[in-house]
């Protein structure tokens, strides 16, 4: 399980050091790991290969003459690439992607269980602010699946 947020570097050549916390957790998924792009937010997803593998099965099984579905296939499949981390914890991030997540300088790992998102640090910033803003706003507004979880 993947959780916490960590803000991290990213050097000239477009590589994050994966904190130590979590590097042998990946590890443990194995070697592999698939980046690409989230549909929803401009930030990235990180899976462990073998986590990737059950949501590519589900991508391949969606009806080929459906739009969205297609859309969708296109996006998530043709933006996952497949990435390592070298000797030295570190993950090269390929320019589009991070040209997509707009990630620059800092980038923020967001721990979500199986996955990690990685975010553009100013971005994720304000995104968690107005998420705040509308959590706090009005709690009415959740769907009570979230209701129900106290915390």
């Amino acid at each position: 399980m993947f959780r916490g947020i960590n803000t991290v570097n990213i050097d000239e050549k477009g590589r994050i050091a994966v904190p130590t916390r979590y590097r042998d957790g990946l590890k443990r998924a194995g070697a592999q790991l698939i980046l690409t792009i989230d549909t929803e937010e401009r930030c990235l997803l990180l899976y462990p290969l073998s986590t990737w593998e059950e949501i590519e099965a589900k991508l391949a099984a969606l009806p080929s003459l459906n739009p969205a579905a297609r859309r969708i296939q296109r996006l998530l499949l043709g933006h996952a690439t497949d990435v390592e981390m070298d000797g030295q914890g570190r993950l090269l991030l390929p320019p589009s992607l991070r040209e997509y997540a707009t990630l620059t300088k800092h980038a923020v790992l967001v721990g979500q269980g199986k996955k990690f998102e990685v975010w553009d640090e100013d971005h994720w910033h304000r995104c968690r602010d107005q998420w705040m803003q509308a959590v706090n706003g009005d709690p009415s507004l959740l769907p009570e699946e979230i209701k129900s979880i106290s915390l």
